[in-house]
């Protein structure tokens, strides 16, 4: 019988395709790693992974299974939640990722109507953007993420993963009053010699306010970088730069700030469960508040 466990492992470097990320997601060595691999090719009586250089790469049976391990992962899931099905109700613990963004509009509401509507169940809010909260949903160190995508970008659903969406939420140019004219006139374009607030890399947003700038045919100057966007509109607030960033955190702009709705679909706000989870007592309950809260 094979190992599920060494099986994720395997799907991971089939995934990520080195030994040390696999390592960093698991939180153990890269010889733990490579212990776990020589196990599974035991039990599948198959060479799973072959020397590349310093790396490995996965031969066409590793592939293989690599491939089978989601399907896998998802049957386990459904029927440990038909086990939890017979209990008497959501109870325990639930992680809850949560993009910071969303924090006050989705988080909040959703720890007080659980609260409400089931007092056994003890929802745990972790702040996390997508790039953090992905990969914690599937090492199930989340039971779920809300989180967001930008359809425009085109990046496929994370494997294994199930994205339930919960509303639309537009992208935004803050910008100083004084440039308003030019925008007004030109379009991004005006914007080129612009100083531009951004978020760090890796991230979504950074990549959309790159997409948006490019398709008005130049690469803004990233001057500033900020984690926290709705922080970074007091940079703008100087006078001396601007951004792009999600209409949900444009509620408050400093003095001296304009605040334009881009034309286009923004990014999508999404609840996202690992796949074989939904029936699942404590995440269908979640499941359902969030879509009255967001009016889904």
């Amino acid at each position: 019988m094979l190992d599920v466990k060494r099986m994720v492992i395997l799907r991971d470097l089939a995934e990520h395709g080195k030994v040390t990320v696999v390592a960093d997601l698991h939180r153990v060595t890269p010889s733990a790693v490579s212990q776990q691999l020589r196990a599974l090719e035991a039990e599948a009586g198959a060479a799973l992974v072959e020397r590349e250089g310093r790396g490995l790469r996965l031969t066409p049976a590793g592939t293989a299974l690599a491939a089978a391990c989601e399907p896998v992962l998802a049957a386990l899931e459904r029927a440990e939640g038909a086990v939890r099905a017979l209990d008497a109700g959501p109870v325990g613990e639930l992680l809850v990722g949560c993009a910071p963004s969303a924090l006050a509009t989705v988080a909040a509401p959703l720890v007080a109507a659980l609260a409400v509507r089931h007092p056994g169940l003890r929802p745990h809010i972790v702040q996390a953007d997508p790039e953090e909260a992905v990969p914690r949903l599937r090492q199930r160190r989340l039971d779920l993420a809300v989180t967001y995508a930008y359809p425009l970008l085109g990046a496929p659903p994370a494997s294994g993963t199930t994205a339930v969406p919960l509303f639309d939420d537009p992208l935004c140019l803050a910008l100083p009053e004084a440039l308003l004219p030019a925008y007004g006139r030109d379009g991004l374009a005006a914007l080129r010699e612009a100083d531009w607030v951004s978020a760090p890399a890796p991230s979504s947003c950074r990549e959309m306010l790159l997409h948006a700038c490019r398709n008005a045919g130049f690469t803004p100057r990233i001057a500033h970088e900020c984690g926290d966007l709705r922080a970074g509109l007091w940079l703008v607030g100087t006078g001396r730069a601007v951004s792009i960033l999600p209409g949900l955190l444009c509620d408050a702009p400093p003095p001296g700030t304009a605040v334009v709705e881009l034309p286009g679909r923004g990014r999508t706000l999404e609840a996202l469960v690992r796949a074989g989870t939904e029936t699942r007592p404590a995440i269908a309950a979640a499941l359902t508040a969030l879509a009255e809260i967001t009016g889904r």
